[in-house]
């Protein structure tokens, strides 16, 4: 029972990254209209209140460069597997 729950957390936190990874790489396209721009508010609604925890702290390299996602991805990861290992 608590493998397959540790199972479902790990499964849970690599969709929750993939959606990010989506997200970012999406935010590097301008002015998204119709679905792909449905698609994008929605990732962004699911993302934002995750990454602007780290937007908070990490300011963006040189005004442009945002390595916020980065670390979120990092601390999402690591945070993960250090539950699965303490179990």
């Amino acid at each position: 029972m608590l493998m397959t729950l540790l199972t479902i957390i790990v499964k849970l936190a690599d969709l929750y990254s993939m959606l990010i990874v989506v997200y970012v790489l999406m935010s590097w396209f301008p002015s998204m209209n119709g679905i792909i721009g449905d698609i994008y508010r929605t990732l962004g609604r699911v993302c934002d209140p995750y990454l602007n925890l780290f937007k908070k702290f990490i300011p963006p390299i040189g005004g442009m460069l945002d390595i916020s996602p980065i670390v979120a991805l990092l601390v999402l990861q690591f945070g993960v597997r250090l539950i699965v290992g303490i179990f």
